[in-house]
């Protein structure tokens, strides 16, 4: 079969994709930003990338028309502006208007459970994409899940930055709201599953894993199999807007999406029963099984893609390629250059920087400059980065994004995605003499530009050229 793949680059897409490849399939992955899917590992005549944009119609008018089924793949809830409804509908309504002109038999759509009367705003926006997905031609067979554990997930990556760094935590009321997570593989076997299934047409199921926890409860497990001790208390007396802040700053989450998901947590999210898991022959996992099985993928630096995939829209609406020329005019930089006595071990230091591994230098400043970023509403450096040795483009690295990775030509580039008074670049790159260069290029925006540059002079200097000595050494 042929199939459109959208959202190719999200935390389902990723992993989904390698499924359908091995199932045979040829796949077309409509992406915003081709520089963002790296498919060289693929076989060419499997999988095509196809650049489009379901928000701008126009983009959509070259993709294929011979394709046999669609995953709808698409979701916007960490959108900046913070009201991802309307923009969710619009996008929904441009791939029905799409899909309607070509060969398509199937639309396959991963929603959220929506079994309450009152809805939070993200599941009454996942509800009404569904609908609208509905008013196709095309039988739409959609699955609905709640909580989803796996290495990468945001749900998995809050749970472990409470579990890790808090040994007592004050927690507000919804922490006993009830839910029935799920762990990514079978997430991905249901998508698989249930593709060219003609009973699962116009039809919906929630999927879910067997055990119904609390929100309480599955932070209790976690430290468990962690073998960490913890204790949880709860009060009656944190408001939306402060159990937002609180997951903010004690997570790697954004804001945006913390008040989302605060808005979402105080809604019971128990699934419908049904019989689909036993059709698709799929053995359901439990909790604490898919909480190993995610800490497998990490120490084997096997984690297919993370939530952060999702990145900043400021940057993705330009496409990654729209930063890899650093500007030279206007500009301040700071650059370094040091010998290295064994090439090899360098280059694997400078493409392993940040995340766990830290920035080999005056890492408590580094730390120091990510909290304050925290405060004024930045991402700082808990996203930390998926693999401990590998990036690629359009990877999260702490609060920066990488725009270009490539060992052959021995060249990292990043940009910032902390809260600056202007745009910065930071460059490290490798000659055929093993001398590395790293450069720190910053565009100020304004005289708070400018006095934010000359401000941070003197701890550039030191940091910049311990950072290189420590690559190279």
């Amino acid at each position: 079969m042929k199939i459109l793949l959208t959202g190719a680059t999200g935390y389902i897409g990723r992993r989904l994709l390698p499924v359908l490849l091995e199932d045979g399939h040829t796949v077309v992955c409509l992406v915003r930003d081709k520089d963002r899917l790296d498919v060289k590992k693929y076989k060419p005549e499997q999988v095509e990338v196809a650049e489009g944009n379901l928000s701008d119609p126009s983009s959509l008018k070259d993709l294929p028309k011979n394709i046999d089924a669609a995953y709808y793949l698409v979701h916007s809830m960490d959108a900046a502006s913070g009201d991802f409804s309307e923009e969710e509908q619009k996008t929904a309504q441009n791939f029905v208007n799409f899909i309607d002109s070509t060969n398509v038999r199937q639309i396959i759509y991963l929603g959220g459970i929506v079994n309450k009367d009152k809805l939070s705003k993200h599941l009454a926006s996942r509800k009404a994409v569904e609908e609208e997905l509905r008013k196709s031609k095309v039988p739409v067979t959609a699955l609905r899940a709640g909580i989803i554990v796996g290495s990468g997930s945001a749900s998995f990556e809050i749970i472990r930055d409470l579990v890790e760094k808090l040994p007592l935590m004050i927690a507000p009321k919804w922490i006993e709201t009830r839910c029935q997570p799920i762990a990514i593989r079978n997430v991905i076997q249901f998508l698989s599953g249930v593709l060219n299934k003609e009973d699962t047409y116009n039809e919906h199921y929630d999927i879910y894993g067997p055990d119904r926890l609390t929100y309480k409860q599955m932070l209790m497990q976690f430290a468990e199999v962690r073998k960490l001790k913890r204790r949880i208390i709860t009060v009656p007396f944190f408001t939306p807007k402060l159990s937002s802040f609180w997951l903010y700053f004690i997570t790697s989450t954004s804001y945006t999406l913390a008040k989302n998901l605060v808005d979402s947590m105080k809604v019971d999210v128990i699934p419908k029963e049904n019989d689909l898991a036993s059709r698709l022959n799929i053995e359901l996992i439990p909790y604490k099984e898919a909480i190993n099985m995610a800490f497998e993928k990490i120490e084997q630096n096997l984690v297919l893609s993370s939530w952060n995939d999702a990145g900043d829209n400021r940057i993705f609406a330009k496409g990654l390629s729209k930063h890899i020329e650093i500007p030279k005019f206007g500009v301040f930089t700071d650059n370094q250059i040091q010998e290295a006595k064994d090439p090899q071990k360098a280059l694997n230091r400078m493409f392993a920087i940040g995340g766990r591994n830290g920035w080999y230098y005056a890492n408590w400043l580094w730390r120091f400059r990510g909290f304050l970023d925290r405060l004024f509403g930045g991402v700082g450096l808990r996203r930390g980065r998926k693999n401990a040795a590998e990036v690629s483009p359009g990877d999260a690295l702490d609060f920066w994004r990488v725009i270009l990775s490539s060992r052959e030509d021995k060249r990292l580039l990043l940009y910032a995605e902390m809260k600056l008074p202007g745009e910065a670049w930071l460059e490290f790159k490798m000659d055929k003499n093993n001398c590395m260069t790293q450069t720190a290029t910053f565009r100020p925006l304004g005289l708070a530009g400018r006095l934010y540059w000359y401000s941070m002079l003197p701890f550039h200097h030191f940091i910049f050229k311990g950072m290189l000595s420590k690559i190279v050494e």
